[in-house]
Formats: structure tokens, sequence, C-alpha cells
């Protein structure tokens, strides 16, 4: 009798403990937490042959941070709810562009990656690899459907309770186009859009519903690498970064070759913005006319249009700027290194001659510290006493050990030119506050061709 009276209370104790476990997970699951579900094989991008066929064979691959490397095919409701996908975080979706090759983008797994390291957030990869192979053009005529694909899958999350300002599209070339017109059909509300290089062939002169455009989201933001070959030219977003002016990008050079060499520069945008979400050194950029006027020292704060809060490449909210109303299509610049981590410093370089010439005088200024070299060439006009210039270096100004001066004169083969240059240097980091005096060397510098000026700085930190 005893022995039954044990296993009664053994069989109620294990029915409470199995309503409690079902209790927190049901609770759990109400508060938009992630739902413990069995493990599944993982789900990895398609391949495809440029004798693919007319499919497009879409596939959302959703990662959480449990698992950032194992993607899961999410494309229903109830899939989206078996999942781990998390309701009360924010949701990044990635869009890849054309794939020449029908291959997944090389890139793709790092970016995920990056999410993880700057953010708690669900992330989903759209695979359209099938899409997006064979021609261009061909590429071109499925992004309509790509995008109601994606759409609807977007309405699919909403139903579930995700706000729609929570989510955030990254397209990459192509793709930023995609997420433009998924936003277009998502009237704008959507929290996010950033266009990694959008594509420039056949969108240059497309319409404002056919690209990207600064309605599609709350904020849309583009880093543009490739401007002169494979993306786009024009503004298209709130904030245009144009990443050393655009175009041609360090480290990009004919010195790698064949296809690697032909993106290099488009594909510079994605590592650009996985390195600014994997590293804390700011990408932060100036407001400018052009990238000419911004390397001549014209553009030195972001009073106007950001009220003095420069914006910075990464997922700050609207890139950290503090403007009431956001203005649509600034331009804006910096420029980078040729590697990872890509960042720069950047500072206002001057020297004031103490008497005009009848010719054009040129001063290259040079930067050094510890484990860096930097140099620009700045240029007074005749009968002018100043020249300046932006000069970009690896650590902030109050680390570099020292300054070299050096009259650069025009080249002349018949005779040498012994001219001597006397001058002060000034120098300040950017951005530059109101009011704030330039940093400068005590002494009046005496400069020749063969006679480069050293001397050490120490610019204080702030």
């Amino acid at each position: 009798m005893g022995s039954l009276t044990r296993n009664k209370a053994e069989d109620h104790k294990k029915q409470l403990l199995f309503i409690l476990a079902v209790t927190l997970l049901l609770s759990s699951a109400c508060a938009g937490h992630e739902l413990n579900v069995p493990a599944e094989p993982c789900s990895d991008f398609q391949a495809a042959s440029i004798l693919r066929g007319s499919k497009l064979k879409i596939q959302f691959l959703l990662f959480t941070s449990s698992n950032s490397s194992c993607g899961h095919r999410i494309s229903s409701a109830d899939d989206i709810k078996n999942s781990n996908f998390n309701t009360s975080l924010d949701t990044k979706i990635i869009i890849h562009g054309f794939r020449a090759f029908g291959r997944k983008p090389s890139w793709i797994n790092r970016l995920i990656s990056a999410f993880f390291q700057a953010a708690n957030v669900n992330v989903v990869a759209v695979d359209w690899v099938y899409g997006a192979t064979g021609l261009y053009s061909d590429a071109v005529e499925n992004v309509t459907k790509l995008s109601l694909e994606i759409y609807h899958f977007i309405r699919r999350l909403l139903t579930l309770g995700v706000p729609e300002t929570s989510i955030h599209l990254i397209g990459v070339s192509l793709g930023a186009h995609v997420a433009g017109l998924v936003g277009y059909l998502c009237e704008g509300h959507l929290g996010r859009i950033t266009g990694l290089d959008p594509a420039g062939p056949k969108y240059t002169k497309a319409s404002h519903e056919e690209r990207l455009d600064p309605g599609d989201a709350l904020f849309v933001e583009a880093i543009h690498t490739d401007t002169d070959n494979f993306g786009i030219r024009i503004p298209v977003g709130h904030i245009d970064y144009f990443i050393n002016g655009g175009k041609d990008q360090p480290g990009c050079s004919s010195i790698i070759s064949g296809y690697n060499y032909l993106i290099c520069d488009h594909l510079r945008a994605v590592h650009l913005y996985v390195s600014a979400l994997e590293n804390s050194c700011p990408m932060m950029a100036y407001p400018c006319s052009s990238h000419e006027n911004f390397l001549a020292g014209h553009c030195l704060d972001c009073s106007n249009p950001f009220l003095f809060s420069c914006p910075r490449i990464g997922l700050l909210e609207r890139a950290g700027v503090s403007v009431s109303e956001l203005p649509k299509e600034a331009k804006v610049y910096l420029e980078t290194s040729s590697s990872a981590p890509y960042c720069m410093y950047h500072s206002l370089v001057e020297f004031r001659m103490q008497q005009g010439r009848s010719a054009v005088t040129s001063i290259e200024v040079t930067f050094r510290s510890s484990n860096s070299t930097s140099r620009v060439k700045i240029t007074i006009p005749k009968q002018q006493m100043l020249g300046k210039g932006v000069l970009a270096h690896p650590v902030p100004l109050c680390q570099i050990e020292a300054v070299m001066l050096k009259y650069v004169p025009k080249r002349q083969i018949w005779k040498k030119d012994e001219t001597l240059i006397v001058g002060k240097f000034c120098t300040i980091a950017l951005p530059v506050s109101s009011g704030e005096k330039m940093f400068c060397l005590s002494q009046h510098l005496p400069l020749t061709a063969s006679s480069p000026f050293a001397h050490g700085l120490a610019v204080p930190c702030v």
C-alpha cells in the first residue's frame, strides 16, 4: 500500500513539473522571446548554373544569436512561429545582388556574424541566387517579383506583432534597389534601408518608384564605392556616403587580377560596412558639395545640415545625426585606408607663407606615428599666402608624433630649384568646433626642395 502511495505521489509530481514547463514555455512565447524548438538541419544558399531555367526559387534563411552560423528556412507564418525568431528584437533582412556565376555571396557569412557582434537581432538572408544568375538584364527583370515576395514575407512578420520600424533592409548592389521597391510597397514605413553600393546600370535614370529613394523608409542611407563602374553615381538616400570620392578605392589596384579586380571597388562598400559593425573605430563623414572641396579643406564640420552631429557608418540611430527632420540626398565624404579596419581620422593642415609668390607653390605634409605614415600635398595659388587641405591618418591627431614638410618644386630639367619657402604650419582635427583654435608650431619653418623640415608634433588629446 505504501509503495502504491509513493507511485501516485511521483506521478503527481511529474504532472506538476510538466504543467510548469509548458506554462514557462508559453509565457516565454507570449513575451516575444525565442522558442526552444528542436534542432533542425542547417540550410544554406542554393547554387545555380547559367542554364538554371526561369525559376526564381527564393529562400528566406533565419539566423539567430543562438546559432549564428546555421540558417533555417522560414517561409510561412507557421515556419516563423516554430522557429527561434524573436519578435521583440530588431530584424535585419539582407538582400544580395547579381550573381554572375550562380554562387553564394562570399561576404554573406561575415556580414551575418558582424550583425550579431554589434547587436542582439534577428537576421534573415534572402537567397535569390537562381534569379540573380546569368545575364544582368535577366536579374533586373526579376526585381519586381522578388520585391513582392519579400513584401509578403514582411507582411507575415507584421501579423506576428513585429513593428515595421524594427525592420532594417540591407541591400547590396542590385539588392539595394530591391530593398527600395520593398520599402515603396510598405509605403515608406520600414525603419531603415542601407544600400551598399547600389547598382548603377539600368538605374541611374530610373524613376524614384523603380530605384532606392529617400521615401522608401524612415531612414535611408547608401554607401558608394564604385560610381564610375557598377555603382550608381547619384545620391539615393537621406545620407549618401561617397567613400574616397565614391570610386577608385585604395588597395583595389591593377595588381589584383581578373574578376576580383573588376568587383574590388564595388564590394568595398560591403567590407567597409562589416568593418564598421565589427570595430569601434569611427567611420565619420562630412557633408560637402564635392570630394574636391572636402579634400581642399572647405568642409570642416557638420553644421549644415546636421547641426554639428556628423553621420557615422554603422547601426547608430539615423547614423547618429540629431536633426529633427532628415535632409534628402545629403552627400557626405570620408577617406579610408586600403585594408581593414579601413577607418581614418581627418585633420585640416595649413601652411601660411611669410610672403606670396608669382608661382604656384606645392607643399607636401607628412604625419608620422609609431606605426603609420600619411601624407598629402597642399597647393598655394599665385600671389596668395595660405595653402590648406585635409589629411587622413589611421590614429587620432594627438597620437601623431612628428610632422615633416617639404617644398615640391615644379619639375625643371635644365636647372635645380633652390627656392627657400618660409612659413608657419598649423593643424586641427575634424570636425572643427566653433571657436576652436588650431595647433601651430611656434617657429617659422624654412623649406627647400632638397631639405625637408621635420618637427615633433604634440597636439593635446581632447
